[in-house]
């Protein structure tokens, strides 16, 4: 999803112009950037969690020369996912399972030409 995809969404949603829309992300966006360019952690609750690293300056290297190159250190904004965020992307990703209730007949087969080519895939592969 880009920006301009959270913009159409927000928009359809709240039945707004794409404009006022627009100027809500953006809204939202620079106030997160200001935020962490201060130095705070932003917290959003089933979401997750923005937080500045900070890294030290060290001696890299240049791939293609081998030569020593200095790094200077540097901010970086990280994002944690949220447990509740987590959970339900997973839970997204799960197959249903039909289960047969009594009296019920056994579901057909496909033949070996269906939809899965006549394979058989184990559902809970990761």
């Amino acid at each position: 999803m880009t920006k301009s995809d959270l913009i159409e969404k927000v928009a359809a949603q709240l039945n707004l112009p794409k404009g006022k829309a627009e100027l809500i992300i953006n809204c939202i966006f620079d106030s997160m950037e200001e935020s962490l360019k201060e130095g705070n952690r932003i917290e959003i609750r089933g979401f997750g969690s923005f937080e500045i690293r900070r890294y030290k300056a060290y001696e890299g290297r240049n791939p293609r020369t081998g030569d020593p190159v200095g790094v200077n250190p540097k901010r970086l904004p990280f994002f944690k996912v949220g447990k509740e965020l987590k959970e339900r992307v997973n839970a997204g990703g799960e197959s249903v399972r039909v289960v047969k209730e009594a009296g019920e007949s056994a579901p057909k087969k496909e033949s070996a030409g269906g939809a899965s080519g006549g394979r058989k895939r184990r559902a809970d592969r990761t």
